[in-house]
């Protein structure tokens, strides 16, 4: 995906980083533009069990279903640590928390309606326990951005939400049975 190549090797230029913090907001630059990231470098290790890797499974996932609701995020050593380096969302009109206040839902509520059904799916799926409204970003052409995976891919069985499961779309119910613990695997690596 776009975004990937850059992050990867983009130098960082501007490190907006407090001391002690495990994530931050950096800008980026490739000699040809700059975009701005999230850099995490939590291992799990401190009391808020942050860890980069959360933010790469989800996005290696998002990426074998062809759902572009995740923001790209690589792998790749930062101030000497490992760390996910996270694409930055641009144009955000609102998150889920405004969109909610105002009683808006785009000039295609069908739409809108489908990327939140579809993102039910995918938090299921990654059994994402700290999806909250902060974290869901509505660009202003109305697209829906999933971001900062806290707590994601842990070993539960039991549905979260299993209420909010109302409808699915097809396509994307073939690409579900298609998945196996192997692919699944083989796509997020050692984030998982």
């Amino acid at each position: 995906r776009e975004g990937e190549a850059f992050l990867s090797k983009a130098n960082i230029v501007n490190d907006a980083r407090v001391d002690g913090r495990r994530s931050w907001r950096a800008t980026l630059d490739d000699g040809t533009r700059k975009h701005d990231a999230s850099v995490e470098t939590g291992d799990g290790s401190d009391p808020t069990r942050r860890d980069y890797r959360f933010n790469l499974a989800p996005y290696e996932v998002d990426k074998m279903l062809g759902l572009n609701l995740v923001t790209p995020s690589v792998e790749r050593v930062v101030n000497g640590r490992p760390a996910s380096v996270t694409w930055w969302v641009d144009n955000v009109g609102m998150d889920e928390e405004d969109r909610i206040k105002k009683g808006v839902s785009g000039p295609n509520p069908g739409r809108t309606t489908l990327q939140l059904t579809t993102m039910r799916v995918f938090d299921e799926l990654i059994q994402n326990k700290d999806r909250n409204q902060g974290n869901i970003l509505w660009t202003k052409d109305w697209t829906l951005w999933l971001i900062d995976h806290r707590r994601p891919l842990r070993l539960g069985r039991e549905l979260l939400g299993p209420d909010r499961l109302v409808r699915i779309d097809r396509d994307l119910l073939a690409r579900l049975r298609a998945l196996t613990p192997e692919s699944v695997s083989a796509a997020a690596g050692d984030s998982l």
